[in-house]
């Protein structure tokens, strides 16, 4: 386990798995509550703002990550949810951001806005095949299957881009959870059964040769609840 300031309490991955090279530190932070997350609706490709719980998360998270010595640089969604919460991080750390479109939310189609129950009613058996397929999209959106090879895309970016350094990734729930589970080299039933909350922070680490290390989940030591 390492803790945020990078310091190891146990020897580091490599030593125990023989990964070789610089590893590329890529830090999760999902945006803070917008109305849609705080109804726990389908939350996509719209633009709803932090609520005011929200930026307070946002400030929360940046004043934590302001701690930290060795960030590079910010990545962030370009969606707004994800740049106000980046924002908050750039305000107090004069970081520089770049804005990446493969760490956008997924596109629920026509399940945008709607909770869990009123896109199942809406759409039975697409939504009950959804559940169990990573092939099949939402009503005009996007599969996870299609999310994932965009997420895998900009990992292979970032990796290359920021070799040996530690970026912070500003993101939402589905494509923090895909960096996971690749890191994890684990099937897609993980996107159902790791839960991330609002303005949470993980970590995972990606070398050179291929390996890979998840060393944090959903850490909110920095929010008061």
């Amino acid at each position: 386990m390492t803790n945020l300031k990078g310091t190891a309490q146990t020897a580091p991955p490599a030593a125990w798995s023989g990964a070789k090279g610089a590893p590329t530190r890529l830090i999760l932070l999902r945006h803070g509550q917008t109305e849609l997350s705080g109804q726990r609706r389908y939350s996509g490709r719209g633009e709803p703002p932090l609520t005011a719980t929200g930026l307070a998360q946002a400030k929360a998270a940046a004043h934590r990550l302001s701690t930290m010595e060795q960030i590079t640089t910010v990545v962030c969604s370009p969606l707004k949810r994800a740049r106000q919460t980046a924002d908050a991080v750039v305000e107090q750390t004069g970081l520089p951001v770049a804005y990446w479109d493969t760490l956008t939310e997924t596109d629920f189609g026509a399940w945008e806005g709607l909770t869990f129950a009123e896109a199942a009613e809406r759409n039975p058996e697409v939504h009950s095949a959804w559940l169990s397929d990573p092939s099949v999209p939402p009503p005009d959106g996007e599969s996870f299957d299609e999310v994932h090879a965009r997420v895998s895309r900009a990992r292979d970016e970032l990796v290359a881009a920021y070799q040996g350094c530690t970026v912070l990734v500003v993101s939402h729930v589905t494509p923090i959870k895909t960096l996971l589970r690749i890191g994890l080299d684990a099937g897609p039933n993980i996107l159902f059964r790791l839960h991330l909350d609002l303005a949470s922070l993980s970590i995972v680490e990606f070398y050179p040769d291929g390996n890979a290390s998840v060393r944090l989940v959903n850490d909110t030591a920095h929010l008061s609840y």
